[in-house]
């Protein structure tokens, strides 16, 4: 791109509003979810809603979609939930033959509308629409070599980088295809992309394919291609899974079909192990099985590893449900739910009193009584970041007459943060990164506690260990990250300049 100022984009922007709060529980923030589909014959923005909503869990900040139908693009994204800021009136005026969407979570580029996606840009060759899940970890260099060329940027977000690069190699005289494999060369990190052109629609997984992309198929004539985030955003649309997309590899869909170019030299997996634990919903499939199965067998490792005499196992709603169902398998004692969730509590626009605000976690989870009174519980959750809510449910299953709560974790302790799209917090808000289980025992106020062990945790996958990131267990990075950006995160790490 050049520095001369580029034309803006041949696009509408519908506006809508938000402002509200949120009472997330004490998880690792979720990643983005990404969606495309090619169907000159379908409504595509309805498929991109509904992919989208499908995908919700994944980000919680803004919602986009932009569609595009030759030289035409229309974009609508806003703050807020996918439901909140899409109506029926929006979706009709998002015609055309093409759609991407996006939910967000921040972790390059702060929440705001500016930083929603897609991506716009227009370039020689028509405009382009970029979603984005992962995290750059060079951003600055990138951002430097840029401004170098003369780019301009309009947002604060690692994935505008990638689309400015894509369009700076096309109007340099590049292919779609040419200038995407180029602009590649230049990002280091996580990136899992749904890029939009007036030629087609391509999926793009980085070499490591850290985060995940799918590919799926429309029953049409001729046969239509999706690619999402995860198969859950297909089954809501009527789409059959296909096959994932690999990591390094460049999927392009047209109206002819797909096609697929290996562009990395020495493609590596490297998947985010905790998608499979807890980012990922328990519908969605991982190597030929739903998560649910995959999380089951976590429960029943970590039984085998650390079980204790008690009255009832329950699982913290919804995460911690399948890890208790199969911890109840292999212990023999009885499952049952101890709490209930409301699932109507995400974001509300009214403020709650402070008294509520101290008693917080009744505003999406609230014990029942007659199931706890004077029984001995394990309490099985996917893991424990910050411990906060970990005490507050704790406090909550005493008040209502546990005599005796074992908390069970099925992942190992989280003691780094993450890099490539996770936010995880700087290490040394991370409890376990700076507590032994005994002392986060005493803090969170459990009789007992005991994590799932890595070993345990990569075995029952099934799979190769060797093709996972576990980096947030074991602070064994699998991509190279900059000094500068170590020592924003790693505080209890000795880092060398």
């Amino acid at each position: 791109m050049s520095a001369k100022k580029k034309p803006s984009p041949t696009y509408q922007l519908l506006d809508s509003s938000f402002d509200g709060d949120d009472y997330p529980l004490d998880k690792p923030e979720e990643a983005c979810g990404v969606f495309g589909v090619l169907a000159p014959e379908r409504e595509v923005a309805k498929l991109a809603y509904f992919g989208l909503y499908a995908l919700q869990h994944r980000g919680q900040e803004s919602a986009g979609i932009a569609t595009l139908e030759n030289d035409i693009i229309h974009v609508h994204k806003d703050m807020g939930l996918v439901s909140q800021v899409f109506k029926e009136e929006t979706l009709q005026k998002l015609t055309g033959t093409l759609a991407v969407g996006h939910t967000r979570y921040s972790t390059t580029g702060s929440s705001h509308k500016a930083n929603a996606q897609p991506a716009v840009l227009t370039t020689r060759l028509g405009n382009l629409a970029l979603a984005h899940n992962g995290n750059l970890v060079n951003t600055l260099e990138l951002r430097q070599t840029l401004e170098q060329r003369g780019c301009n940027f309009n947002t604060t977000t690692d994935s505008e980088m990638i689309a400015v690069a894509i369009a700076q190699a096309v109007d340099q005289g590049k292919d779609w295809l040419e200038a995407a494999a180029s602009a590649f060369q230049l990002c280091s990190g996580a990136y899992s992309l749904v890029i939009g052109t007036p030629e087609g629609l391509m999926g793009v997984r980085d070499p490591n394919g850290v985060r995940p992309l799918v590919i799926g198929t429309l029953d049409d004539n001729p046969r239509r291609y999706v690619l999402a985030s995860e198969t859950c955003a297909l089954d809501i649309i009527g789409a059959d899974y296909l096959r994932d997309v690999e990591p390094g590899e460049l999927v392009w869909i047209t109206e002819e079909g797909l096609s697929s170019f290996h562009w990395a030299k020495e493609p590596q997996r490297k998947l985010c192990v905790f998608e499979m634990i807890y980012f990922a919903r328990p519908d969605s499939l991982m190597h030929d099985e739903t998560l649910y199965s995959y999380r089951v067998r976590l429960g029943q490792q970590l039984a085998r590893e650390s079980c204790v005499k008690a009255d009832l196992v329950m699982g913290v709603p919804d995460s911690g449900i399948p890890a208790a169902i199969g911890f109840s398998q292999v212990s023999g004692i009885p499952y049952g739910e101890g709490l209930i969730k409301n699932r109507y509590v995400g974001r509300t626009f009214i403020q709650p009193t402070q008294h509520m605000r101290e008693s917080g976690i009744k505003m999406k989870l609230n014990p029942l009584k007659d199931v706890l009174n004077g029984k001995r519980v394990i309490m099985v959750d996917d893991s424990i970041v910050r411990g906060t809510t970990s005490r507050k449910i704790v406090k909550a299953l005493r008040d209502a007459g546990a005599k005796e709560v074992h908390m069970r974790i099925s992942s190992p302790p989280v003691t780094h943060p993450c890099f490539y799209g996770i936010d995880t917090d700087n290490q040394s808000q991370l409890i376990a990164a700076r507590n032994s289980v005994a002392d986060i025992c005493e803090q969170i106020g459990v009789d007992s506690l005991a994590y799932l062990s890595w070993k345990g945790m990569l075995e029952v996958t099934g799979e190769d260990p060797n093709s996972f990131c576990s980096a947030c267990f074991t602070g064994d990075y699998p991509i190279s990250i900059p000094d500068d950006i170590k020592r924003s995160k790693l505080m209890l790490e000795q880092v060398n300049a």
